[in-house]
């Protein structure tokens, strides 16, 4: 049967449609990552063996100018964002479980003191709670979300990053990475939360241990945290190299590069 040449566009225009539709909902989550396998729960804890193999030397992505405009008025919601009462939950479909006792936040990278936390070491240090937007790139936003845990300036305390890095990245341990400019992260607050509205903070939301990345879309706020790095090279992680921005700063719409 011969397809006129109008209905084959048309055919086409939807397929294009419908496959843009879909990589921006998988921006909060929805892909199957590579697997990590799940820690088991045992008496005592052993942290794993860290790969101390350098960063590539491949030529580094080029970094947002963070300057370049005037610093948007944080308190209102952002441009193309619609206001939610529920908090989605949104991941790569892996959610991998973790006793306390077997938990662990890995810091280490281009720094003169790094560091393994225990569960009891992390909440041994100070701790803060705030609350804020929280704005997924798939076009909704959660107000007013209240947030508890350690601040990412502590740990930066605690370790001491060189001058020279560049990047931080955050990596869960369910596989997925993302990265943030160092210069920026030393400058704004960043949440290592473990409470979200006043109770533990749940698996499905990116328990024990989540980043809270206010400032950008929430595909930066890296669920099931256990690593971060700071880097002399930026690392674009797992939607930045799908095409999402680098920076992602919603209220100037930095969705896509």
């Amino acid at each position: 049967m011969k397809v006129s040449r109008r209905r084959m566009l048309r055919r086409t225009g939807s397929y294009v449609s419908a496959a843009l539709l879909a990589s921006l909902a998988a921006a909060c989550g929805s892909a199957e990552p590579v697997r990590t396998p799940t820690l088991a729960p045992t008496a005592t804890r052993t942290p794993p063996a860290v790969d101390t193999t350098e960063a590539p030397t491949s030529t580094p992505a080029p970094q947002p100018t963070l300057e370049a405009t005037p610093t948007p008025d944080r308190s209102v919601v952002p441009p193309g964002q619609r206001v939610i009462s529920r908090f989605p939950v949104l991941d790569l479909g892996y959610r991998p479980q973790v006793s306390l006792e077997e938990w662990y936040l890995d810091v280490r990278g281009t720094v003169e003191d790094p560091v393994t936390l225990t569960w009891e070491q992390f909440q041994a240090l100070p701790r803060v709670q705030r609350t804020w937007h929280f704005s997924c790139v798939t076009g909704w936003t959660k107000e007013n979300v209240s947030w508890e845990g350690v601040l990412l300036q502590e740990i930066m305390r605690m370790v001491r990053p060189r001058e020279d890095v560049v990047a931080v990245i955050l990596e869960g341990r369910d596989g997925y990475t993302t990265n943030l400019v160092y210069e920026e992260a030393r400058r704004e607050e960043i949440l290592l939360a473990d409470t979200l509205e006043g109770d533990e903070l749940p698996l499905p939301h990116g328990g024990p241990v989540r980043a809270v990345v206010p400032y950008l879309y929430g595909w930066k706020s890296c669920k099931f945290l256990n690593r971060i790095r700071f880097e002399l090279v930026d690392e674009p992680g797992y939607w930045e190299t799908r095409g999402y921005h680098n920076h992602a700063d919603p209220w100037r719409e930095e969705r896509f590069a």
